[in-house]
């Protein structure tokens, strides 16, 4: 387990409000705390992306200017009662969270352990 240095977060944040960089802040280092699960900064991609040990890429989270979104690479297969994910795309789904909103932190681990699982 493990999140991307600081200093990388906070240059992908930079272009963001507070607000964005408060909520993505946390929600990086509770998927960090995944065992197995390490988040590396991709600018290109303007995300973090977790990658498992065996499952591969399970999920990016994305700063956006009014929202973050967190991206599940196989979303469509995963149980979500909660009825947090979004998205039709053939694999994956993704859930936004706004600044001032709560992070659902039990989903979100729960979201993260089936998509380890599915792929482990």
């Amino acid at each position: 387990m493990s999140t991307p240095p600081g200093a990388d977060v906070e240059a992908l944040l930079a272009p963001h409000s507070e607000g964005i960089a408060a909520l993505f802040r946390p929600l990086v280092n509770l998927i960090g705390t995944v065992p197995e699960v390490s988040g590396v900064v991709r600018f290109g991609w303007r995300s973090v992306n977790f990658r498992h040990s065996r499952a591969g890429l399970i999920c990016a989270a994305f700063p956006h200017a009014d929202r973050v979104a967190l991206y599940f690479e196989n979303g469509r297969l995963l149980d979500d009662p909660e009825g947090l994910l979004e998205g039709d795309l053939k694999k994956g789904r993704f859930l936004r969270l706004y600044p001032g909103q709560a992070i659902p932190r039990d989903a979100i681990l729960l979201l993260v352990a089936e998509a380890v699982a599915l792929r482990a």
